[in-house]
């Protein structure tokens, strides 16, 4: 067994779970000479499909990630040829499209999703609880009260507010 963080080490558990899930699924589409695929495209693809050409705060929303990392998965989709970028209804709005390679993808995608999907189940049955219901609990529980709260909760004092300057120091 490869070697864990520290058990108080939630975040570095966290990413390298996410590791291991996410680098064996990349080296599936590698297997499936779909180099140019990423794990994170996956989400941005199936909103496409099933809501058609986004803008980019829509399609950030729809994945449920911030603008920001929607914006940036984008332009790695567009140079790999999977999206096109097209004016939307004013000139700061960018709508979102699956290309034609994109479309020629989909046979092979749709059967990495599923063959994704039931691997999902067969290790959800080793565990307690399946997954997507813990981070689902956990997601609902930091959004009630977020973790810095809970920091503070615990006894982290709070940093004083900053010392205005005495009005002679300025002269």
């Amino acid at each position: 067994m490869a070697h864990l963080p520290e058990r108080e080490a939630v975040g570095t558990l966290l990413r390298h779970v996410l590791e291991l899930l996410d680098g064996d699924v990349a080296k599936v589409y590698a297997e499936l000479d779909l180099a140019d695929y990423r794990p994170r495209y996956s989400p941005v693809v199936r909103a496409l499909l099933a809501q058609g050409p986004l803008p980019i705060r829509d399609l950030a929303r729809a994945v449920g990630v911030t603008h920001s990392a929607a914006s940036q998965t984008v332009a790695q989709m567009n140079r790999a040829g999977l999206v096109d970028l097209t004016p939307g209804a004013d000139a700061r709005q960018r709508l979102v499209g699956l290309t034609s390679k994109a479309h020629e993808l989909l046979p092979v995608i749709t059967a990495e999703w599923s063959a994704t999907t039931a691997a999902m189940r067969t290790l959800d049955s080793e565990l307690s609880m399946p997954l997507v219901d813990l981070l689902t609990e956990l997601t609902t529980a930091l959004t009630r009260r977020p973790f810095r709260e809970r920091i503070a909760d615990a006894g982290l004092p709070t940093p004083p507010p900053p010392q205005l300057q005495d009005r002679d120091d300025l002269v």
